[in-house]
């Protein structure tokens, strides 16, 4: 089974880091995302039987209107609402809190306007949770229909859903047979449609339609394949972090045949995460740096590179330049590309989404998420919106710049 991503770790965390930490991980319901507030009835912190903490509105709406119980959304333990208690505790942290300005957050710099926009964006919905996914991993969506889709490590390794975040379907039986997954990484789709995923257990990328049926694997000469993305032509970009390269796989997906299978680029440094930008043709890599390279004492030390669409070097960044450039510490460790061009990168340890701009005269940093991610794992661009997938409370959270919020599914 998939292991949890590691927390970061509390030492290297600042006080306003440790503060949000505790704003997102004790003093908000797990189920609807809300903040505990005290002076609302609905939304105080209830303790269920088995321990665990939920607003006073979710415990009602899960619980069974004659029989007064509910199965617990995490520990799936049978609770009576007649056991719960008002957490005095988690009140007493959210009064002694509510005084403590938030984290400052940079402003943008001159000239730093994205294709989303240069102020934050704000969260209008988010699905999913644990048991509807399971350590999610990778997340792609479906050309501009806004039909997304997760790989996770549960019996039905990819879930299908819509844009209002309603589960669709699920397929990619787990196992090492014909047309099954073993380990889900990354995932990808076409413009076609189909789906692509990256099968770290098999050391394959293995295709399916949009449906589910399987439609090829690709083995050769993978060492071990992690990060992918297709391109306007439906060729399938892979990262492998053994090997150290960027493939190009072509393939005939009506007849389910491969066309071509070549290394493009050999000199990476263990590359995941992989982005190919739909507008200009470039691709962007995630290096993760051998630990001898750090220069920051035991963090994790991160390289971008951007490349052309004939694979050329265009530019390349790492997280030390750019807390360099910043004076704010920035651990890349996910890139997308936005509408026009923009390359926009995840900081998992601080739980934010950055834009670097189009990076042909330097990165300008822009923030553009930076509240209720917990450890988000990877995001795609979908018209002025964000689409994240956040490994740490197994959801999916989409973010536009408009104020008002919409469902939390």
């Amino acid at each position: 089974m998939a292991k949890a991503p590691d927390s970061p770790s509390r030492g290297s965390l600042s006080p306003e880091g440790i503060l949000r930490e505790v704003q997102i991980n004790l003093l908000e319901c797990k189920v609807c995302f809300e903040k505990f507030r005290t002076q609302q009835r609905e939304h105080r912190p209830q303790t269920l039987s088995c321990g665990h903490v939920l607003c006073r509105e979710c415990i009602t709406a899960l619980s069974h209107p004659l029989l007064r119980k509910l199965e617990c959304p995490f520990c799936r333990q049978l609770c009576s609402i007649d056991s719960t208690t008002h957490c005095l505790v988690l009140t007493d942290l959210q009064e002694l809190l509510l005084s403590y300005a938030p984290p400052h957050r940079p402003k943008a710099g001159p000239g730093s306007a994205t294709s989303l926009t240069s102020a934050a964006l704000h969260l209008c919905t988010a699905f999913g949770g644990w048991g509807t996914l399971i350590n999610p991993t990778g997340i792609a969506v479906l050309g501009s229909s806004g039909t997304m889709v997760v790989v996770h490590d549960a019996e039905r390794t990819v879930v299908v859903f819509s844009s209002q975040g309603k589960k669709l379907q699920s397929f990619g039986q787990k196992g090492r047979a014909s047309g099954e997954i073993c380990y889900p990484v990354d995932v990808a789709v076409t413009p076609c449609g189909y789906v692509v995923v990256t099968d770290a257990g098999d050391k394959a990328v293995k295709v399916f339609t949009s449906r589910g049926k399987h439609v090829l694997t690709v083995k050769k000469s993978f060492k071990m394949p992690w990060g992918v993305d297709t391109d306007s032509c439906g060729h399938i970009l892979v990262s492998d972090v053994q090997a150290g390269t960027l493939s190009q796989v072509k393939v005939d997906y009506t007849h389910g045949l491969l066309r071509e299978h070549q290394t493009a680029i050999s000199d990476l440094q263990h590359p995941k995460a992989v982005a190919s930008c739909q507008v200009t043709g470039n691709m962007a890599v995630m290096e993760y740096l051998p630990h001898d390279t750090h220069p920051q004492g035991g963090q994790q030390h991160t390289r971008l590179r951007v490349f052309s669409k004939d694979f050329h070097l265009l530019y390349q960044t790492d997280s030390f330049s750019l807390t360099l450039r910043s004076m704010v510490r920035l651990n890349m460790s996910g890139v997308t590309f936005g509408r026009d061009g923009d390359v926009i990168v995840i900081d998992s340890n601080q739980g934010m989404i950055w834009s670097l701009g189009k990076l042909q005269n330097g990165p300008v940093l822009t923030p553009l998420v930076g509240d209720h991610l917990v450890r988000p794992a990877g995001l795609v661009s979908l018209n002025d919106m964000l689409v994240v997938l956040d490994s740490g409370d197994h959801t999916v959270k989409i973010y536009s710049a408009k104020a008002d919020a919409g469902p939390i599914i």
